[in-house]
């Protein structure tokens, strides 16, 4: 009754209160800055209030904002993820008996929850209010959030609202340029602290929860589909409800301008697995996907490669025992055991195969080639001879085709968000405005310079290049035929080459170096880095990874004497 000012929107005088003691008008909604002033006779001087009530589960600001922290904006990002995934395919335990549980895991073991209040900065800085307000503090509540679930909607998360708003009140000198509660306290942490949450780290998470449940998805496959835009990662904070506003120091920590690297994901994935103390994951048995066997058998026809060369791929994993049980299955901590990189290591073996049938020194296998385009001129019965150089142009043309948009997509690719973010209602209209007017002179010159407008993208798929025996113009290689460069011996189908060469004498054993063997194109033949070029442009990875892994198969395949012979090494097959 006392405020008579009227509405700044409709001019009308008809104020409401608000839960938090401010006003609002009854007619347009409308809420002002300015609170009610209570007056309580009764309060008596000196007194000490016992306890502080809770509040409301999240406290809204003036501009309609609420307060939330950084672990919430994380936890958004992996609940969108791992519904991306569920569309594609993936068994719906994963999102709440996996995944869910690993982020808890995660949250006490950083104390950020399910565990007693942090000893750190944050308390410290509490201490002076608790000791005037004596707040109500359970040792056994979580310190920020409590009965946290992925499967709750929109970051709706069950806070200690005493505690929060006690660090809101604390945060508000350290966190100015930051809409979330904790954002500058969060980057003033270290780095390597008790594994800091990230962006790439949330597609860590992921990985290691399809790992866990065995899916049939590689972790080159997971990358592409981030790339390809199939699984949230780029500019997902315009997915964040409208309450979690972001500036400043919060698009450091959630804006990513950079392409996920296949080597950060897979090694913060086994440092989350031992930092969260996980036994030992299920057993990678034969009837896995993520086998070696299985997974050579897919590239092989992504490669365009004969399907005989699998009894080949086969044949070296039982001889060298990479598709041992033991060796395969993830146990985390356990620094004796080799991290294994499924996809990597299935591309390395077929490597490996095509070298002990071809050679690959830029000679033997044109030789090869030469012979069996002779007898395919012969040939009117059964399966055509496969000819080399006839593969390694139709696979070329079609990786050249397809690299070449590749790169086009990502030269082309905006790394601003679509979504204006607007950090104010007064710059609302404006952001807005300045917005529609960027995309119509996008739109206007599109039309002048006569580019194409993007397409919808394409559905995901596990094959990235497709071949079908149907085709007439004889570019699939699946059936063809390897008697050209076998000889049977003793009941078994030998290859005819004698020799082999190794990648490398000596491996190296620098821990700091962080590759078994260095891989420098200039000095091996062009047919072997064509090989490996191809594997790396399915797998999305260096070659020098694939060569790693080529260098330690080939090690364990041969264990005789070596013999050095000009410029490769040369040995006696077993």
């Amino acid at each position: 009754r006392d405020f008579n000012e009227r509405c700044a929107q409709c001019s009308e005088v008809n104020w409401g209160l608000t839960d938090g003691g401010g006003f609002y008008c009854k007619s347009c909604h409308n809420v002002t800055e300015r609170t009610r002033e209570v007056v309580n006779t009764d309060f008596v001087a000196n007194s000490r209030v016992q306890r502080i009530s809770k509040g409301l589960k999240k406290q809204e600001k003036n501009d309609g904002s609420c307060e939330w922290y950084i672990c919430e904006g994380f936890q958004l990002v992996l609940k969108k993820q791992v519904e991306a995934l569920e569309a594609l395919g993936v068994c719906p335990q994963m999102k709440d008996e996996i995944l869910c549980n690993f982020w808890r895991c995660y949250l006490q073991k950083t104390k950020q929850a399910y565990c007693k209040r942090p000893a750190g900065e944050t308390v410290k800085a509490l201490s002076v209010c608790e000791s005037s307000t004596d707040v109500d503090s359970d040792p056994e509540r979580p310190s920020l959030l409590h009965l946290l679930s992925l499967s709750e909607s929109e970051g709706d998360l069950q806070t200690d609202c005493s505690f929060a708003s006690s660090l809101s009140k604390v945060s508000e000198s350290t966190s100015v340029y930051s809409g979330s509660v904790d954002g500058s306290l969060y980057l003033m942490k270290s780095q390597k602290e008790k594994l800091r949450m990230t962006m790439p780290m949330t597609l860590s998470f992921c990985y290691m929860a399809l790992l866990w449940v065995r899916e049939p998805i590689t972790l080159s496959e997971l990358l592409r589909f981030v790339v390809e835009g199939h699984i949230p990662y780029f500019n997902i904070f315009q997915h964040f409800p409208e309450k979690m506003k972001l500036c400043g120091l919060d698009l450091k920590i959630f804006c990513v301008e950079s392409w996920p690297v296949y080597e950060e994901v897979f090694n913060k994935m086994h440092e989350l697995a031992a930092f969260l103390d996980l036994p030992r994951f299920p057993d990678i048995t034969e009837s896995c996907f993520l086998h070696p066997d299985m997974l050579c058998m897919k590239y092989l026809m992504e490669a365009n490669l004969p399907d005989e060369l699998h009894n080949w791929t086969c044949r070296v994993v039982k001889k060298i025992g990479i598709g041992e049980v033991d060796f395969l299955t993830l146990t985390p901590g356990n620094k004796s055991t080799r991290k294994v990189k499924y996809d990597v290591l299935a591309a390395a073996v077929i490597v490996v195969v095509l070298k002990l049938l071809f050679l690959l020194d830029d000679h033997y296998e044109w030789l090869l080639s030469e012979f069996a385009e002779e007898r395919n001129k012969n040939n009117t019965e059964g399966s055509p001879y496969f000819e080399f150089k006839k593969w390694y142009e139709v696979v070329k043309h079609s990786m050249d085709v397809e690299q070449k948009k590749l790169d086009e997509e990502k030269a082309k690719y905006l790394w601003r968000c679509e979504k204006p973010l607007f950090y104010s209602v007064k710059n609302k209209s404006k952001v807005l405005k300045r917005r529609q007017m960027v995309v119509n002179l996008q739109n206007q010159f599109g039309k002048l310079s006569d580019s194409v407008q993007r397409a919808e993208k394409p559905n995901p798929s596990s094959f990235q290049l497709s071949w079908s025996e149907e085709n007439t113009d004889g570019s699939c290689f699946h059936g063809h035929s390897l008697k050209g460069i076998l000889q049977e011996k003793c009941g078994f189908l030998r290859a005819m080459n004698p020799d082999y060469w190794l990648c490398t004498v000596k491996l190296c054993n620098e821990k700091l170096c962080g590759h078994l063997a260095h891989y420098r194109e200039a000095e091996f033949p062009q047919s072997y880095h064509f090989v490996l070029g191809l594997f790396s442009f399915l797998l999305r990875i260096q070659p020098s990874y694939i060569h790693d892994d080529v260098c330690m198969i080939e090690h364990k395949l041969f264990n005789k004497k070596l013999y050095t012979k000009l410029k490769y090494n040369t040995v006696l097959r077993k």
